[in-house]
């Protein structure tokens, strides 16, 4: 029997791993991870290097103990260079020495320094020469049961950080990802955002839910703006920032709604549901029952919030996407006085499906195309001459002025349609946004 018939193939993969250059226990180890459970790297590279250095030894293979010499004790020995210092593995630089992780760990612990987190994940950010390395190890090498350098780092310095901080690794949510910046030898936190989760009432009108950059300057500052480059200078949003980003030492907020009112309609009853979205905060556990105080005490007479609760990602998407039936109280000007029995008969009309085309108001921002919502009541509450007070609730995104007015035409059926005459909203509060 010849000794081809005695080849091992991951010894063969080993001796043309060893042969490319000096090569640790780690990132030799790393090639042969998806073979074996229960060791850990640097044990499998080092069991290889013990293997292959007993085999170049019995054949008396002095070119593969040649090549092993810079990294493995076993072979070091047989060529007579016992205490002779490794040289540094030409894949991963010597950044998996221990004295390399430790290094990575002290900085992401000096990172973390000042944050509230609980749960922590590594992640990793290669040099263009580590990455070039490790493709030239894959394709040179021929290994098919490698793992990642990137996966290894990552789990050697997350051990570290771990024992260092005593806090844990999350890998589906942390609160805090740690990237380790090869190319820059620095760690960089992304810190994962709070989401503060309630309900808001608009006491005012003429206050957007949001930030309006002025449309002349785009948010530059401008004559039209008074130069603060803001269409508004007061939001929902804005009222709910300043408080929020100072107990949670946050960079800044992003505010979420469950749909939004017009600019001049008041959000009474309820509330609207919202999330706001604390970004990069430095503190995580918030006394909610004093934000709401505090947010409450600076937007007095504009806006109120209230259950306040911590919420996730997962809210926002569902506040989203989520359909929300809203009940509007709409003060309504006819051109004529109709008849009390007249006009609640009409609104009954309205009750079911509307074909509405997007409306001219907003055509300029939303693809102009036919969307159907439905209208499930429209109630008359009080009609005074030409004034008529009026209760209707329907599907999340029905547009009630042009329900009402019928915006010539591309919202069909409408109550000016109905009755024959015009009809405009003049004060419009939205009393309940359902879900």
């Amino acid at each position: 029997m010849s000794s081809e018939d005695n080849n091992d193939p991951i010894l063969d993969t080993a001796k043309r791993i060893v042969k490319l250059g000096p090569i640790c226990d780690s990132c030799l180890g790393r090639q042969f991870a998806m073979l074996s459970t229960g060791l850990t790297n640097i044990e499998r590279g080092r069991a290889v290097k013990t293997v292959l250095a007993m085999q170049a030894s019995s054949q008396n293979d002095r070119e593969l103990l040649e090549d092993l010499a810079p990294s493995s004790e076993s072979a070091r020995l047989s060529l007579g260079r016992k205490g002779e210092e490794d040289e540094r593995c030409w894949v991963c630089l010597g950044e998996m020495r221990r004295e390399s992780l430790d290094a990575w760990a002290e900085r992401a612990e000096a990172a973390l320094e000042g944050l509230e987190y609980s749960t922590f994940l590594v992640g990793t950010r290669m040099s263009g020469l580590l990455a070039e390395n490790e493709e030239l190890l894959l394709s040179d090498g021929g290994s098919g049961s490698a793992e990642p350098f990137k996966s290894e780092l990552n789990r050697e310095v997350g051990k570290l950080i771990a024992a260092r901080t005593g806090r844990k690794t999350d890998f589906e949510h942390p609160d805090v990802v740690v990237h380790l910046l090869l190319d820059r030898s620095q760690a960089e936190l992304q810190v994962a955002s709070l989401y503060i989760r309630g309900r808001y009432r608009k006491l005012v009108r003429g206050i957007p839910q949001t930030r309006w950059p002025c449309r002349v300057c785009h948010g530059r500052g401008c004559e039209r703006c008074g130069g603060t480059g803001r269409m508004y200078q007061e939001s929902v949003d804005e009222l709910i920032r300043p408080a929020t980003i100072e107990a949670a030492e946050a960079e800044d907020t992003v505010f979420h709604g469950a749909g939004r009112e017009d600019i001049d309609a008041r959000m009474l009853g309820t509330g609207r549901p919202f999330v706001v979205e604390a970004v990069r905060p430095r503190v995580r556990t918030i006394d909610l029952s004093r934000l709401e105080v505090e947010i409450n005490r600076r937007a007095e007479g504009k806006v109120e919030v209230h259950e306040l609760s911590l919420a996730d990602q997962k809210t926002v998407e569902r506040l989203k996407e989520g359909p929300f039936e809203k009940t509007y109280s709409a003060l309504v000007e006819l051109k004529s006085e109709i008849p009390e029995e007249k006009l609640k008969s009409v609104l009954k009309e309205l009750v079911g499906s509307i074909d509405q085309q997007t409306p001219t108001r907003v055509s300029h921002r939303r693809a102009d195309k036919v969307r159907v919502r439905k209208v499930y009541s429209a109630d008359l509450a009080e009609v005074s001459g030409r004034l008529a007070r009026i209760t209707i609730r329907g599907d999340s995104g029905l547009y009630i002025k042009e329900l009402i007015s019928g915006d010539g035409g591309r919202t069909r059926p409408s109550l000016a349609s109905a009755l024959g005459v015009d009809a405009v909203v003049v004060e419009l509060d939205v009393i309940d946004v359902g879900g």
